[in-house]
């Protein structure tokens, strides 16, 4: 191979490389199709995907959380009504219906024209492109960022406090966040933070630190705090869940097998309810299966 040879291969190598880097044009996403959607990263830049099968849970199946429900269906009423509504932060206890909560809105909501974008935590830098790309449109947007948690200095935090509030640019009318944190400020709160504070006089002034860690939650218009349920919380949400599954009746066995599971798990949330209940249900219905077919 003699050297301009050489030189064209290395030029195809690098022109394969630069095409990753460029991303292809997607199409606009069918917002009359689909009721839910993702932001997905494609090289420098991003698209909008539609979620082919989106979870169908309903306000009915969230027990346990009636006043969290009535606060939250309230705020997003009127924003799908297209009066002014707040920016939501759902925190607590984890397997407690947070995210639940989020997509039984969606479902309620979705015939009004509400619509809901799933946003990664890594991707929370492109949430102006995001907002730039639906500010136009008739619909309302949930922007839903699940499972938040942060080091102060990492570039989603700082994009997710400029769009909330502190951009010259003011947010579309049509466009809302809506977060879920088992952490209530998103970021670690440690024990040096409380060394870090002034004292002038008999006023005590806590630290830049201590100040930029709540900014962020700060900037949310409603909190939403969510609490490890109690047992009789816990199996009423399992015998919802066993009624799902066909089976009507919490006899004593089904009772101790609830507890049982929720102490081999160190944890009675709704989350761990539901899992009782599908493997409980699953269980009977193999039986069953089995005795017909001997």
């Amino acid at each position: 191979m003699n050297d301009l040879d050489k030189l064209y291969a290395r030029a195809d190598r690098l022109l394969d490389q630069l095409e990753k880097l460029v991303p292809s044009a997607q199409p606009d996403p069918d917002w009359q199709s689909a009721i839910a959607f993702r932001w997905r990263r494609q090289g420098n830049g991003g698209f909008i995907q539609a979620v082919t099968h989106p979870h169908r849970i309903t306000f009915g199946a969230l027990c346990g959380i009636d006043q969290q429900k009535q606060r939250i269906d309230q705020n997003t009423q009127q924003f799908v009504q297209g009066y002014s509504a707040n920016n939501v932060l759902l925190t607590g206890a984890r397997g407690t219906g947070k995210s639940s909560l989020i997509k039984a809105l969606l479902n309620r909501y979705a015939k009004n024209g509400l619509r809901l974008i799933e946003v990664e935590k890594h991707h929370l830098v492109d949430l102006h492109d995001i907002v730039e790309k639906i500010d136009q449109r008739p619909e309302r947007f949930i922007l839903f960022c699940d499972d938040l948690s942060f080091e102060s200095d990492e570039p989603g935090y700082k994009a997710l406090k400029v769009v909330l509030d502190g951009s010259i640019a003011t947010v579309s009318d049509n466009v809302l966040i809506y977060a879920t944190s088992n952490r209530r400020h998103m970021v670690p709160e440690l024990m040096r933070d409380n060394l870090d504070t002034q004292h002038i006089g008999e006023e005590v002034h806590p630290s830049e630190t201590v100040e930029e860690k709540i900014s962020l939650s700060e900037r949310f218009g409603l909190w939403l705090s969510f609490y490890p349920f109690d047992q009789d919380h816990y199996l009423e949400i399992a015998y919802y869940w066993l009624r799902h599954y066909g089976i009507y009746k919490m006899t004593p066995s089904i009772y101790a097998a609830a507890l049982q599971w929720a102490l081999l798990r160190g944890s009675r949330s709704g989350r761990v309810a539901w899992q009782f209940a599908r493997d409980w249900a699953g269980q009977q219905q193999s039986l069953k299966a089995s005795r017909n077919d001997s």
